[in-house]
């Protein structure tokens, strides 16, 4: 078939439309696709645009970080078993100078003087000298803040930070320890709670009460000038549960200060101190020997020696005049060293250590600070057995004596010292460690030696708080060897009747006095100037006049409390 040209024309201008057509949609899908893309793009552009200007015009991204650091640094409060705060976290200021902007000189350090009198001025100007920024002074209270702005000295400035600030400054010192610029706790309570303190807002609340810690402190600080000691301490708990109200050692020191401490004489004497405490120890003996039912107080000793010598040592009575013939409550009411040690022959070595292990004497206390001492260790031997059984020869710290005769006095329970009021006291899982009526005839026999005449702590008879004990006094080990120095202790429990509280008085090196006048509570009249440099003339006589003080507020706060 013969197309005509116009035909074909018009085929091939309708192919060339055809492909023309399908060029232009192809075109048109593309652009589609590009301008969403750029949509897309210019989106999220603007949206991380306007979050940048938002997070740009907003302030709270400082504040929250200042927020933060406050919370770091906090410290929560701690207070006393009657609310009353004892370590507190504040707001403080310091004033600090910048040498550079300072006109007048001489103006600045007389303001200076009359506004700080107490400080250095001589130290400040050699301060300026360094031409280097410098603090002041340290939590500048309110009114001295008001002075120093009404100076108008470009060169003073203000910091404000937190504080940890100590109301009782010296009371506490021994218990709460120190914490350093950092904000970190160091020693005592601040160091071992240190993660608590940190981290949680409520306060720590102790057993201890200030009322009871201040007028102990009083008393020692007293006792230490009247028979010149180099230190003392006193401990006083709750034989049941372990609580302690009163926890000094002196010499002490101001926790507000933040000093450097390195004179081994601040020792935490009633934790930290490890001494030979002397014949407490043998009411140690003689309740281990009441309890494997190997005497009775009645159990006679007769033909006591007057001294008996075990490997070239020779061990004596201290008190030539004790008879021959004692039973075992006599034995203890007098102190007798050769009585003590027949009663130890009899429980032998095993038996005795066992007690010791028992009762927490031996080993290292788990406390809540981590001030504790460690008591030395000896190897155990007949003439071992022999000198420990009166006392000799054998370390601990008070507070594990003060432990020790919370065992004795509380039916035989168990308890753990500390220093956190616990609210909930349950006494159910206690462990037993002597049977009741050990206890029991062992307070019997403690009141005899506060009461009776032939005892040797009658000076702390204070009426109406029947209180019992036992004196030790022993020499002190200085660079390995005994000395003619002292360590005077009196270890007692009241009231013997239902034991509640156990009282440990430790003197470390006390010396006579010739103008102190004893007054006896136990019989009339009085005795001026110390005739013995015993336990019974020296630290029976602090525990009396202790328990004088406090027993009011014993009695009307606690004495029916559990």
């Amino acid at each position: 078939m013969i197309m005509k040209k116009k035909d074909m024309l018009t085929l091939e201008d309708s192919a060339n439309g055809f492909l023309f057509k399908e060029n232009k949609s192809n075109l048109n899908v593309s652009f589609n696709r590009v301008a969403f893309i750029f949509f897309v793009f210019i989106s999220v552009c603007l949206i991380y645009l306007i979050k940048i200007l938002y997070l740009g015009l907003q302030q709270p991204s400082l504040s929250k970080y200042q927020n933060k650091q406050i919370i770091e640094n906090f410290r929560a409060d701690i207070v006393d078993r009657n609310n009353n705060f004892i370590a507190k976290t504040v707001n403080t200021t310091i004033a600090g100078v910048n040498p550079n902007l300072i006109i007048d000189e001489d103006r600045l350090l007389l303001n200076l003087k009359i506004i700080f009198p107490d400080q250095d001025i001589k130290k400040i100007k050699n301060k300026i000298k360094k031409n280097k920024y410098f603090r002041l002074k340290k939590q500048i209270t309110a009114i001295e803040k008001e002075k120093l702005k009404l100076l108008g000295d470009k060169s003073i400035f203000f910091e404000d930070q937190i504080s940890r600030i100590y109301p009782n400054e010296n009371l506490y010192s021994h218990i709460l320890g120190q914490i350093d610029d950092a904000n970190n706790g160091i020693s005592g309570l601040e160091k071992k709670f240190d993660f608590k303190l940190k981290s949680e807002k409520f306060p720590i609340k102790l057993s201890v009460d200030t009322e009871v810690q201040f007028l102990v402190r009083e008393e020692l600080i007293k006792f230490n000038k009247i028979f010149r000691s180099i230190g003392s301490a006193a401990i006083l708990m709750d034989v049941n549960n372990g609580e302690i109200l009163s926890l000094v050692s002196l010499p002490d020191f101001n926790l507000n200060e933040r000093v450097l401490i390195t004179d081994k004489n601040y020792i935490n004497r009633i934790t930290k101190g490890v001494y030979e405490l002397g014949s407490v120890f043998k009411t140690f003996t003689v309740a281990a020997a009441l309890n494997e039912e190997l005497i009775e107080p009645e159990t006679e000793f007769l033909n006591l020696e007057k001294e008996i010598r075990c490997g070239g040592s020779i061990i004596r009575e201290y008190d030539t005049e004790i008879p021959e013939n004692l039973n075992a409550e006599q034995i203890l009411i007098r102190s007798g060293n050769i009585g003590s040690v027949r009663i130890g022959q009899m429980l032998g070595i095993d038996r005795l250590k066992k007690f010791y292990n028992d009762i927490g004497i031996l080993n290292r206390i788990d406390f809540d600070i981590d001030e504790v001492g460690l008591p030395i260790p000896f190897k155990w031997g007949k003439c071992k057995l022999a000198t420990v059984s009166f006392g000799h020869g054998i370390t601990t710290t008070p507070l594990q004596l003060a432990k020790g005769y919370s065992v004795l006095s509380n039916g035989g329970f168990d308890i753990k010292p500390t220093l956190i009021l616990n609210k909930k006291k349950d006494q159910s899982k206690k462990n037993k460690i002597i049977e009741k009526d050990v206890s029991i005839k062992i307070n019997h026999i403690l009141r005899k030696i506060v009461s009776s005449d032939d005892g040797t702590a009658g000076l702390a008879n204070v009426s109406g708080y029947k209180i019992g004990g036992k004196t030790g006094t022993a020499q002190k080990v200085i660079d390995g060897k005994y000395s003619r120095l002292k360590i005077n202790t009196f270890a007692s429990i009241f009231p013997t009747s239902n034991p509640k509280f156990v009282l440990v008085v430790l003197i470390d090196e006390p010396k006579t006095s010739k103008d102190y006048i004893y007054k006896y509570r136990n019989k009339s009249g009085s005795y001026k100037g110390t005739p013995f440099n015993t336990a019974g003339w020296t630290s029976v006589e602090i525990a009396g006049n202790i328990i004088d003080k406090i027993g009011p507020i014993l009695a009307t706060k606690y004495m029916d409390a559990n």
